[in-house]
């Protein structure tokens, strides 16, 4: 049998360093593949390492812990490490490999590590109902980030970077400010996900960053158009979305 292998995803360096000092020290077998500082960096560690398991803390930035843990449901066993404990007792029912409460202690994290070993052989299972209470109790995050199709690649794409949505018959087609993906979310499903403060519909087939337009102004015909930063083509506004500009 091969060695089981491993991502840790923690944004605190020291932390990060002494979590795998110590994973070293109980379990010298496993081999850690990466270690991430965030949460996007997290998820592309998961998407081309593909590890046993990945120890996970839930206060990241760039993605929650909670984010990346949806996208390791059902793929990857799950180790919550963290400085907060009131989610333990969900965690536990609902099938995380375990939950360490930081500071980080050798014999706890070997009694983690057991569990994990225990696993290895099963499917991990999947966490929906856990993150979905998890959630409810941090506040329903806004979604952060989106798999989209680039050609025959798939590609992880914070919302950050995305200029605008727009419907494209089966697909949305998600316009970055070098390149165009498609993703397999409607635009409707979009508006429920996205920071509306963020995030403005401006016409039925489009929804617009906010952080990406430079200016609004009219055509000849007195309709409002978007001008992006970073993007030479304009945005319709239609007459029942015009209002989002009148204070612009």
């Amino acid at each position: 049998m091969s060695a089981a292998t491993a991502v840790i995803a923690e944004d605190e360096p020291v932390l990060r360093a002494q979590l795998q000092e110590l994973l070293g020290a109980v379990w010298p077998e496993l081999e850690v593949v990466a270690a991430a500082a965030d949460g996007v960096q997290a998820v592309r560690a998961l998407e081309r390492h593909q590890p046993d398991v990945v120890f996970l803390d839930i206060q990241m930035p760039g993605l929650t812990g909670l984010e990346v843990a949806k996208h390791a449901s059902g793929r990857h066993h799950v180790v919550f490490v963290t400085a907060y404990d009131q989610y333990a007792v969900a965690a536990f029912e609902e099938g995380a490999v375990d939950y360490v409460v930081k500071p980080l202690d050798a014999a706890r994290l070997a009694t983690a590590c057991k569990r994990v070993k225990e696993r290895l052989r099963k499917t991990p299972v999947s966490l929906e109902s856990l993150l979905e209470t998890m959630a409810r109790r941090q506040g329903q995050p806004y979604l952060r980030w989106i798999n989209a199709s680039q050609g025959a690649e798939v590609r992880l794409i914070t919302v950050d970077e995305i200029c605008y949505f727009q419907s494209d018959i089966k697909y949305t087609r998600a316009v970055t400010a070098d390149k165009e993906c498609l993703i397999r979310k409607s635009l409707k499903e979009l508006l429920h996900e996205l920071d509306p403060s963020l995030f403005w519909q401006i016409h039925r087939s489009t929804i617009v960053n906010v952080n990406a337009i430079a200016a609004v102004s009219r055509d000849l015909a007195g309709r409002l158009i978007v001008r992006l930063k970073s993007r030479k083509e304009t945005l319709a506004v239609s007459q029942p979305f015009a209002h989002r500009f009148k204070q612009m």
